[in-house]
């Protein structure tokens, strides 16, 4: 009977062990409940988050650029292509292009100013 009540104890010890260890790990691999009933995950790193330009709007911003080109349907074009690459314009109807460098930066393949 003693030997029967040991085997038994330290059986129940070895499961309550497991028991525990498999708690630990759940709870740490685990996020929160989301409300939908998904799952968010916990992330121990710091997410680095790349820098983003906002958005502008180029039809407005090319309009603005191209209002006394002669030629307005070719300055848009070229416009619209610039600022949808850089997502910027420089200010005014010409030149100003040290203000946004990524747009005075574009050239042609014969190596002329893409943007008006």
């Amino acid at each position: 009977m003693p030997g029967q009540t040991m085997k038994r104890l330290a059986c129940f010890l070895v499961l309550f062990l497991l028991f525990l260890q498999v708690f630990a790990e759940a709870s740490l691999d685990s996020g929160t409940a989301h409300a939908d009933g998904e799952m968010l995950k916990k992330s121990h790193k710091p997410k680095i988050r790349p820098k983003i330009r906002p958005k502008i709007n180029c039809g407005y911003a090319c309009a603005r650029r191209c209002s006394k080109a002669s030629r307005k349907n070719v300055c848009m074009r070229a416009c619209g292509t610039c600022c949808s690459r850089c997502q910027c314009v420089p200010p005014g109807t010409y030149g100003n292009t040290h203000l946004c460098p990524c747009y005075a930066g574009l050239r042609t393949r014969g190596h002329r100013p893409k943007c008006p």
